[in-house]
């Protein structure tokens, strides 16, 4: 996986977060889950841009794994908000998978490095 791919995906994610939150807020009225959401999954992409600009490999993994995180707290507030009924099973699963596939992403990116860094020492 390219770190460019990553940095569109977790970017399309975070902008696609900030339209849901916006969304939750104005048309469902909630504003406490809907509000750790938009932390977390902006979250994302930030993290990921810090890693591409990380000092070492260490650094970069270090970065990635908080992208990764955040990424899996979105997956959890999307998880509590459709078990509390504030979105549909629809918005849940199209929101749900586009996590989950920046999170493959990232995943994958990790174990990639932690391989080339262990070949390499």
């Amino acid at each position: 996986m390219s770190e460019s791919i990553v940095k569109t995906k977790s970017f399309e994610l975070a902008v696609r977060g900030v339209n849901f939150y916006k969304w939750l807020v104005a048309e469902r009225k909630e504003f406490v889950m809907s509000k750790q959401f938009l932390r977390s999954v902006t979250s994302v992409g930030a993290n990921v841009r810090e890693a591409v600009n990380a000092q070492s490999k260490a650094d970069f993994i270090h970065k990635l794994s908080i992208s990764q995180k955040e990424c899996d707290e979105s997956m959890y507030w999307l998880e509590i908000l459709i078990e509390t009924k504030y979105i549909t099973i629809a918005e849940f699963e199209s929101m749900h998978k586009q996590c989950e596939e920046v999170l493959k992403i990232i995943k994958s990116i990790i174990l990639t490095t932690k391989k080339k860094l262990i070949i390499h020492n």
